[in-house]
């Protein structure tokens, strides 16, 4: 009989912080709620007040990214043809892949005629 009185005892206390938990939760919510609300209303603010300059930069920045990774293909590829003309087949297949990612990126790089 002892142990149960103890065993219940235990279970109260531990059952106690449980409930104290799930109330503090319950009661925070709508605080949560709202800050995430007004979160989000800021983001789509946010979007919509995005001046012309920062959407160039935007588009720049993007631009300068995919001229990198456009370059280093293309350092790769002329590596896998110089492997690939001495023999390796690997390199052949490697020079074949990256040639279809080049492809493949090259409508979305700019191209500028040099003078």
């Amino acid at each position: 009989m002892r142990h149960r009185l103890i065993a219940l005892f235990i279970l109260a206390f531990a059952l106690s912080g449980c409930v104290a938990k799930s109330a503090f939760d319950l009661a925070t919510a709508p605080v949560r709620v709202g800050a995430k609300a007004i979160d989000t209303t800021a983001g789509v603010y946010d979007r919509m007040t995005v001046s012309e300059s920062e959407r160039d930069q935007k588009r720049g920045r993007e631009i300068r990214r995919r001229e990198e990774r456009y370059g280093k293909l293309s350092r790769e590829y002329d590596k896998a043809r110089q492997d690939c003309s001495r023999g390796d087949d690997d390199a052949c297949e490697d020079a074949r892949s990256i040639y279809a990612e080049m492809d493949a990126m090259r409508a979305s790089v700019p191209y500028e005629a040099r003078d």
